[in-house]
């Protein structure tokens, strides 16, 4: 580890915080709009499922972006889009204002997961990019969780919901600043031919450089990356889109109207908040275990088995008679959901080679959203004709589709580098001296 990897950790997770939270904090507002006449619930259904179709195009299209023009451009261009618009979806005068910027804070932030992920993978040494990666996600997704509900408890009356997204945005813009001091990433470079540079980062890291002179090579895949990944990894993409699908319908609609579940349950907006900050310190634990079970046990052993677990604690949810059962049965399901959900996610961030695996899982994160943008708002609606065991029902159906999912995505990626994942049918084109330089120093 070098500070080169310290501060694309720091900025990746800094900036994979800003979009967890965006949409967690989400959530928390929505007693407040109620209660201030701001909106009534099917305007703020509109609202949230307009924010995660903007999020869906976003992480569709901007995946091809990055893979095109290189992870560092998108990476900045997504950040200030996302400041901009969460700014002015502080200054909104009405409900269609707001969801207009939402939309197009969606379409800002849509590269930020898909690159969090890969490009910290691809800087992150073989034997423990699980670990590093387990850290991304710990600081930018699972602190996360807690830390909104504490922001929304303590200022939603001094300075509410404007002002807690107003603050999101300057963050955001803060952010963009410090992002240019990020390096690009080699492993692309070296993808698109142009090793001399690629080879420059790798030496200004400390890890070394051929001697020789460098032959550079041309990428075979001039073609779209996503005709790439679509021709040669199909099944992967497939399987990846349906465990997206099923995980995001969890992760994001929970997310969006656990405190509201909790308010129709007879607990007050404050109690209700008090409540679901406390079951979402299981977010952070999560990222604890994945630290160490990714690289130890495996992607697909460690997400098949919590799927199905946290499948099990959602019918416990949804049957608990007492505020002490509420609690334990809801921690044990969000820690379960988010370590295999977000073991799913790193798993699905290797399995694409280089040229193309912002494409692959930006294509499967992007339907995976998308998927979201029709569950959210029919969450309340499912409350309100069938009660909430059929809504914790449908979240328990969901985790057994992600975990039946699962091994389709790919061979398990534990400890082997990102060149020897990729299937054989892939011609991954990197000058062989680059892959030398890098993979053989830094896995």
């Amino acid at each position: 580890m070098t500070p080169t990897h310290v501060k694309v950790v720091t900025l990746v997770a800094a900036g994979y915080c800003i979009d967890v939270m965006d949409y967690a904090i989400y959530g928390s507002f929505i007693p407040d709009m109620l209660r201030t006449h701001f909106a009534t619930r099917a305007e703020l259904g509109m609202v949230g499922g307009a924010q995660l179709l903007g999020l869906a195009l976003g992480t569709f299209l901007q995946g091809q972006f990055t893979d095109r023009f290189g992870r560092k451009a998108v990476y900045q261009f997504n950040l200030l889009l996302f400041g901009l618009a969460t700014i002015a979806s502080a200054l909104a005068p009405t409900v269609m204002w707001l969801v207009l910027a939402r939309f197009v804070s969606g379409l800002g932030l849509g590269a930020e997961q898909p690159l969090a992920f890969t490009y910290a993978g691809e800087y992150a040494p073989k034997d423990i990019r699980g670990r590093i990666l387990a850290i991304v996600h710990f600081i930018g997704g699972a602190l996360v969780w807690p830390i909104a509900f504490l922001i929304t408890l303590y200022f939603r009356e001094s300075i509410g919901w404007r002002g807690i997204w107003g603050g999101i945005g300057v963050a955001a813009l803060v952010l963009f600043v410090l992002r240019f001091a990020l390096p690009e990433s080699p492993r692309w470079l070296a993808a698109k031919g142009r090793g001399a540079e690629a080879l420059a980062i790798i030496k200004k890291m400390g890890l070394g450089a051929p001697t020789e002179t460098l032959s550079t090579a041309v990428s075979v895949t001039a073609s779209d990356p996503f005709v790439f990944v679509w021709k040669h990894y199909r099944v992967r993409l497939l399987a990846a889109m349906v465990c997206f699908s099923a995980f995001f319908c969890v992760t994001i609609g929970l997310g969006t109207w656990l405190p509201n579940i909790m308010s129709s349950k007879g607990f007050t907006i404050t109690k209700s908040l008090s409540y679901t900050f406390g079951m979402t310190l299981a977010a952070p634990c999560a990222s604890l275990f994945m630290m160490y079970a990714l690289d130890h046990f495996g992607r697909r052993r460690t997400a098949f088995i919590t799927f199905v677990c946290s499948g099990v604690f959602a019918i416990a949810f949804a049957s608990a008679r007492s505020d002490v059962q509420l609690i334990a049965a809801g921690f044990m399901m969000i820690f379960f959901y988010q370590v295999g959900g977000n073991t799913m996610q790193i798993f699905a961030s290797e399995v694409f080679p280089t040229q193309a695996r912002a494409s692959g899982f930006g294509m499967a994160a992007g339907i995976g959203r998308l998927a979201t943008a029709g569950f959210v708002p029919a969450l309340p609606m499912i409350q309100h004709a069938y009660g909430l065991t059929a809504v914790f029902a449908c979240i328990a159906g969901l985790m057994a589709i992600a975990a039946c999912g699962l091994p389709l995505i790919g061979p398990e990626t534990r400890r082997r580098s990102l060149d020897d994942i990729a299937s054989p049918r892939a011609e991954v084109a990197t000058p062989k001296d680059v892959v030398h330089a890098y993979t053989d120093q830094h896995g």
